[in-house]
């Protein structure tokens, strides 16, 4: 005997996605444009129909989000049932397939590898558009885990979620940055223990850049002297240049980081594991075309000649 099929309704379906996205009742019916009361109830339907619990009824501590373990769980199924439900609609001429896609990406990557690339990509490709997210290595993670407006994810993860799939870009060795008369740069090849005593610019705690460098110091048993710490790889390049200090940095093969730039660069080879960059897609998601067709566009101009389907 055929198991039961469970009813429920792509508004249903919708509301929670909605809730999940937007993190409050009130946010979630206002963008269907429904009363908080109809949100409600659309979600106690489709909790019946499931079984399952899926965001909290009582008000918690801030830090905590309405959605269960259970919803969290349920999230990207959700998704993939609304994608599959506009493809089928699509597939009858009732709707349009979506032709912009929002990237989450870090600071680093927009500045040096996406403004050209979305460029290009429009060029190329007029029907589809890209807009650009600016996020931090752990917020883009986040931002495609909760938030399905978020359609891919550039980033440099020091560790990747098992709920998302990396597509790898491109790796980025290190170096140092001083400024052009610096004592440092008399020394020939440079190794870390020629460093360990150098008061040096580093990115923020937490980032995926100061974890390699942090690694790489104390697996040579080597001390770190951080006197200043940023953000951003822009930032750090304008420090150095007006004289605050020498920095650690991985830097793009193209030489676009630094070039024009009043500093003096030296590589450090393999004694710091490089920076890996890639995509970042939610793992078992149906990609949109326009999706599909960025990272295919981006894919072979890292040896790849094919994207995820």
């Amino acid at each position: 005997m055929a198991a039961p099929i469970l009813s429920f309704s792509t508004d249903q379906v919708a509301a929670f996605v909605e809730l999940a996205r937007l993190g409050s009742l009130r946010a979630a019916a206002g963008a269907l444009h429904l009363t908080e009361q109809g949100l409600r109830g659309r979600l106690l339907v489709l909790e019946e129909r499931l079984g399952v619990e899926l965001y909290r009824k009582q008000r918690g501590p801030r830090r905590v989000g309405p959605i269960t373990d259970q919803g969290r769980r349920f999230l990207p199924h959700a998704l993939a049932f609304l994608e599959q439900a506009r493809r089928l609609a699509e597939a009858s001429g009732l709707a349009r397939a979506p032709r912009d896609i929002t990237v989450a990406a870090s600071q680093y990557l927009i500045l040096y590898v996406l403004i050209d690339a979305v460029q290009k990509f429009h060029a190329a490709h007029p029907g589809f558009r890209v807009r650009l997210s600016n996020r931090t290595e752990q917020e883009i993670e986040k931002a495609l885990l909760e938030d399905p407006e978020i359609a891919l994810g550039l980033a440099a993860p020091y560790e990747t979620s098992a709920d998302l799939e990396y597509l790898h870009l491109f790796s980025m060795d290190w170096s140092l940055i001083a400024p052009p008369r610096h004592p440092i740069l008399r020394k020939g090849k440079l190794r870390l223990a020629d460093l360990a005593d150098q008061p040096l610019i580093l990115f923020e705690r937490g980032s995926t850049g100061r974890q390699h460098v942090m690694d790489a110091f104390h697996g040579a048993g080597l001390p770190l002297r951080v006197d200043m710490e940023t953000t951003t790889t822009e930032i750090i390049v304008r420090m150095v240049e007006a004289g605050l200090g020498v920095s650690i940095v991985p830097l793009m093969p193209s030489g676009v980081v630094t070039r024009g730039r009043r500093i003096a660069v030296r590589p450090l080879g393999d004694q710091i594991r490089p920076i890996h960059s890639g995509i970042l897609i939610r793992r078992g998601e149906t990609l949109s075309p326009a999706s599909r067709a960025f990272i295919e566009f981006l894919l072979p101009q890292a040896g790849k000649k094919t994207g995820p389907r």
